[in-house]
């Protein structure tokens, strides 16, 4: 992830300073969808999480969905995408990664 996002500073100059943004929308194929955009702002109720000058930006209503979550850049053959690898507040999705349900 970090080497990815060192790559998107780098490659756009509108992204510099930008920081990789996770929320959670309702929708997708098993109720609850993981979005990821760049972002300039840190709003009053996000959390903001670095790791080697990384910053993963979080509002609080989606850091209830993914609390203790893993993040992770991957290339396959499909696609290239940021992905959530791990949420334990997950039950179940599908094999996109993109979509999840929560615990009752």
């Amino acid at each position: 992830m970090e080497q990815r996002m060192k790559e998107l500073e780098s490659s756009e100059s509108s992204a510099g300073g930008k920081m990789l943004r996770l929320s959670v929308e309702t929708g997708g194929c098993s109720g609850f969808q993981y979005a990821f955009n760049l972002d300039d702002r840190i709003n009053s109720d996000d959390r903001v999480f670095e790791r080697e000058g990384i910053k993963l930006v979080v509002d609080n209503i989606s850091y209830d969905f993914v609390k203790g979550a893993t993040v992770d850049y991957v290339e396959e053959l499909i696609r290239s995408a940021f992905i959530v690898t791990e949420n334990p507040s997950a039950v179940g999705g599908c094999s996109c990664k993109s979509s999840f349900m929560v615990k009752q």
